[in-house]
């Protein structure tokens, strides 16, 4: 890992002199490149090599009072913008976090948490077009988080306007798009009560809010998104079950979906410290305001991957099955494929 370390943060420590004064921070730069060949059993994939590069920019500081702060920028594939975020950490008054971009705030942390060696069921090469909850999460929004106390953590988190374009320093963004404000609150709890037994146990909840507005709105209701699952780890193994649920709420024609419903389980297991197999099963299923007038249709994902590291260096395989993806009956949607992955971190 690359630093540039004594960045006098200047301008931002201008900004909270309101709060209290602060001390000059750090600057840090992480990152890698992910190096891939992917293959399809029943598709052609022209050139099958591709490469990605990460860089993530950190900046932190502390206030006079004990508070820090940290500043995240990441960068992904060719130089394109991921998200921002300033998280203020208040100590025993817990966090808040102001996020733009792709944030993995509120109920979208909780997308998909089942064990795995590398990536989601979904996250390989196959395209699966599977719907997940997702909230505020890829919307400019602020998060509150409890400090953690009897092994429980609990967030808020707002987006003031759903669809509208990220802002930058003293702009707005407003969107017609009908959608108006979401919200997100989150409870993570790991009940280890200070015995061995429990202490690898963990449980979640989530649930998501936000407004939709219509020209009849006798015919538009309100988003609604939810999700709970439960991990567990045993030694070298890891388990995990979850189960999600979406109502749209777009219900102005007969054909509009009405909801998508998610089961998922997943487990790990640990060969050492450096070498780990995971597999995991994906089911999302798919339901219309009218089904008679239009049938719901159910996915199915499979995936085996495996992973090895040395250093900062790792070599990962992943194979993986989709049924009808895309919520397509075509026998064209069904696929399956193999990527071979390589990843140097620095």
């Amino acid at each position: 890992m690359n630093k540039l370390t004594k960045i006098g943060l200047t301008s931002l420590c201008g900004s909270l002199a309101a709060v209290s004064a602060a001390n000059a921070g750090d600057m840090t730069v992480t990152g890698g490149v992910d190096m891939s060949w992917v293959s399809q059993d029943s598709a052609a994939v022209g050139n099958p090599i591709g490469i990605g590069s990460n860089l993530t920019f950190k900046g932190s500081g502390e206030l006079d009072n004990g508070w820090t702060f940290d500043l995240t920028v990441a960068m992904l594939n060719n130089d394109v913008y991921s998200n921002t975020n300033v998280t203020v950490d208040m100590q025993s008054l817990g966090k808040l976090d102001f996020n733009q971009g792709n944030s993995g705030n509120g109920i979208d942390a909780f997308d998909d948490k089942m064990p795995t060696a590398w990536e989601e069921t979904w996250g390989t090469n196959v395209g699966t077009g599977v719907q997940l909850v997702s909230g505020i999460g890829t919307q400019q929004n602020v998060m509150y988080t409890t400090p953690t106390m009897g092994g429980i953590t609990l967030t808020v988190a707002a987006a003031p306007d759903m669809g509208a374009a990220d802002t930058g320093d003293k702009a707005f963004a407003n969107t017609d798009d009908g959608t108006g404000a979401g919200y997100d609150a989150t409870i993570n709890i790991n009940p280890s009560l200070g015995t061995e037994i429990l202490s690898g146990l963990n449980l979640f909840v989530g649930g998501h809010t936000s407004e939709n507005f219509s020209t009849n709105e006798a015919e538009q209701n309100d988003r609604y998104e939810a999700t709970g699952g439960v991990t567990m780890d045993i030694g070298p193994i890891s388990l995990g079950y979850q189960r999600s649920g979406i109502a749209t709420g777009d219900t102005l024609t007969k054909t509009d979906v009405d909801w998508y419903k998610n089961e998922m389980y997943g487990v790990s297991f640990n060969v050492n410290d450096d070498l780990s197999a995971s597999y995991g099963k994906h089911t999302s299923e798919q339901g219309f305001v009218n089904p008679g007038a239009k049938g719901g249709v159910d996915m199915e994902i499979t995936s085996f991957q495996i992973a090895y590291t040395v250093g900062g260096a790792s070599l990962r395989y992943a194979r993986t099955d989709v049924t009808n993806a895309a919520y397509q009956l075509a026998d064209a949607y069904d696929k399956s494929g193999n990527v071979i992955s390589v990843s140097l971190a620095f």
